[in-house]
Parts: C-alpha cells; sequence; structure tokens
C-alpha cells in the first residue's frame, strides 16, 4: 500500500534514550526537561526569538483568536484545513471569506480590503501547503485598518520567507506538530510572536492563566505538551535535513515525469525557501479527479482531497460564493509524498493518473 504520507519515525533507541529522561526526572507533563530543551533547539533551528509548544496545532489558534478576536468578524480563506474556519466558529467569532489567488491558492490580498466592516477584527489568513501568503500587502491592509494579523502556518516548519523563518511574521503565528508533518511530536503544535506583551499573554493563556500556583495572570486553558511528546520531538529535530533533502527529491521526481499539460501544480511564492510539504495537482475536472482517485484506490495507492470541501460549504458557516476556492477544491489531489517513497513507486503512481 502507497499512503499520501507516512510518520517519519527516529530511531526507537534514540526516543527511548530521551523517555528515559523523563523517568529519570519523574516528570512527564506540566512543562518538564524536554519541553525546555525542544523549545530551546526549536529558536536555534528555525530563528526565531521565541515559541510556546502546544498539545496540538489547533489550540494555538483558539489562543489566539480568544486574544485577539474579540469576538468580531474574522477575515479569513475559505480553502484550509476545517481547524482554521472551526476554531473562528470555536471562539465565538465570525468568519467572513475572501476568495483565494487561483495558483498560489493562498488568500487573494485584492479582495480582503472589500470584506472589511466595522466588526472586523483580524485577518486569519492560512499559508497553504507551506506557500506563504502575500505578507507584505496583508501587513500594509491590517495596519491601515488596525486589525491584527493571524497565520495559520500548520504546513509551514522549516519555511522562509525574505531570508527568515514564516513565523517571524503578524502578529501570532501557529504551527502543526501532527505526527503527518515534516517535523512532528506525534502530536502538538507552536505558537509563535515577536511582541513580548503578547508573548506573555500567550504563554499564560496555555497554561490555565498560572502567574504562580495559586495566583492567576488571567483566563487560560490547558494546551501543555507533554515529555513524551517532546522527547519524540527531540529525536526527529537531528533528521530534519535528511526529512527535507528525501522530500525534495521525491517532488523533483514527480516535476520531472508528470505532464502538466493538462494539469495544474502548485506556484510557490517568489522569494521562499519551501518546505517540500506537499505536492498537490489540480485536474480540469472533477471527473477526472475522480477518474483517477478510483484508478488508484483500486491498485492500493491512496491520495487525499486536500483541502474538501471549501469551507464556506461547511454546515455551521452562513453561506458564501467562492467561485475558486470552490473550483479547486472540487479539482485538487495530494499525491503520496513522505520520506522513502522511490522512484519506481512514483513512476507507478503516476501512470494511474488520467492524462498521463
Amino acid at each position: 500500500m502507497i499512503p499520501v504520507t507516512k510518520t517519519f519515525l527516529p530511531p526507537i533507541k534514540e526516543y527511548n534514550s530521551w523517555v528515559q529522561k523523563a523517568f529519570d526526572n519523574n516528570w512527564l507533563t506540566n512543562r518538564g526537561e524536554l519541553v525546555k530543551e525542544l523549545e530551546e533547539k526549536l529558536i536555534a533551528y528555525l530563528g526565531i526569538d521565541w515559541i510556546t509548544i502546544t498539545n496540538n496545532g489547533t489550540v494555538p489558534l483558539q489562543i489566539a483568536l480568544k486574544l485577539l478576536g474579540k469576538g468580531g468578524e474574522i477575515i479569513t480563506t475559505p480553502f484550509s484545513y476545517v481547524a482554521t474556519t472551526a476554531s473562528i466558529v470555536w471562539e465565538n467569532c465570525t468568519p467572513v471569506f475572501v476568495d483565494i489567488h487561483p495558483e498560489y491558492l493562498t488568500i487573494d490580498e485584492t479582495k480582503i480590503e472589500a470584506a472589511i466592516t466595522e466588526k472586523t477584527t483580524c485577518i486569519l489568513a492560512t499559508h497553504v501547503f507551506g506557500n506563504p501568503c502575500n505578507i507584505e500587502a496583508i501587513e500594509q491592509i491590517a495596519s491601515k485598518h488596525k486589525l491584527k494579523v493571524i497565520y495559520d502556518a500548520a504546513h509551514c516548519f522549516g519555511v522562509n520567507y525574505n531570508g527568515q523563518s514564516i513565523f517571524n511574521y503578524g502578529n501570532v503565528s501557529t504551527c502543526s506538530f501532527h505526527a503527518t508533518k515534516l517535523f512532528h511530536t506525534a502530536e502538538g503544535g507552536a505558537m509563535f510572536t515577536n511582541d513580548k506583551e503578547l508573548q506573555h499573554k500567550l504563554y499564560y493563556s496555555h497554561n490555565f492563566g498560572h502567574k504562580t500556583q495559586l495566583d492567576f495572570h488571567g483566563l487560560g486553558i490547558n494546551a501543555k505538551i507533554s515529555e513524551l511528546q517532546a522527547a519524540m520531538g527531540l529525536s526527529v529535530l537531528p533528521y530534519m535535513q535528511e526529512i527535507l533533502d528525501s522530500r525534495k527529491k521525491v517532488i523533483e521526481t514527480y516535476d520531472s515525469i508528470l505532464d502538466f499539460s493538462k494539469l495544474q501544480k502548485l506556484k510557490i511564492r517568489e522569494n521562499t525557501k519551501w518546505n517540500y510539504s506537499y505536492y498537490p495537482i489540480i485536474f480540469e475536472s472533477e471527473e477526472k479527479l475522480l477518474e483517477t482517485q478510483k484508478k488508484l484506490n483500486e491498485n492500493n495507492i491512496f491520495p487525499r482531497r486536500y483541502f474538501y470541501p471549501s469551507l464556506n460549504n461547511l454546515p455551521y458557516i452562513d453561506k458564501q460564493m467562492m467561485p475558486i476556492s470552490e473550483s479547486i477544491a472540487k479539482r485538487i489531489l495530494c499525491l503520496p509524498l513522505y520520506v522513502g517513497l522511490t522512484v519506481e513507486e512514483i513512476e507507478n503512481i503516476i501512470s494511474f493518473l488520467v492524462n498521463q
């Protein structure tokens, strides 16, 4: 079987050596030695000033929206994982969708201002498949209208834009460390900001609001990561170059073999050092996609319709027409991509694609 992805697993002995430290410390959660060491190593690896790692990749969005959304309207993208929109609704804010760019697949910055009202508090944009939004334009709009910017950077570990980490942009950026991601802690995530005051609020918000054991800064929830999750991250991090190199080779092989006369591939934004996180292809029609998916599945190959459906069609959303996102969502398929996928397997996958 060829799945859409496989979790990168470090040698079990290396993971066990980190777990042993947690056992020796008799400390399994509540920000122990391993969590703090992982944060320090991630700061150094990513070239950032601050990080708080969390128990998943959704709760940082919820915390950011709780602090910055203030129950208002959140301008966002309809083309993302469901967590982006669900977090907005969960935090009692209102998603206001803006359609996407047909090539970059990120929010179309030229349509944002028309969606702003007196109730707008934030822009929540997704760097789709690790592909940056038009950050300069979004920040200019946000500054003009005094809005906060939250970036859902779930796919962006290791992405650099204009020579620095993608996590350095926006009021808050978030990332997922889920097992399917390049860097992972089995389940986990992180939040980033360069604002000292906001760092303080984000940090205490992820730990029940604690100031001391008995005093509180303010409202908070439990978003802490465990020592066992941190042990996985500490085991995976030394292999990041190997992971990136392997995934790059897979993508280069797809690029060299695929016929793009009837397929569209993701256009990576200029000045981006990408992380090779996904390999989406866009078919001419949904019928071609479904025909291809059926053939692949019949041959034990399992790509993913990612992202589908367009989020403006979720059952708990007031309908808003998003023609580009809806069209792309119906026609996009992510092909298998993971460390160790061979040229022979890639050729086999491509052999079942319609029009190839």
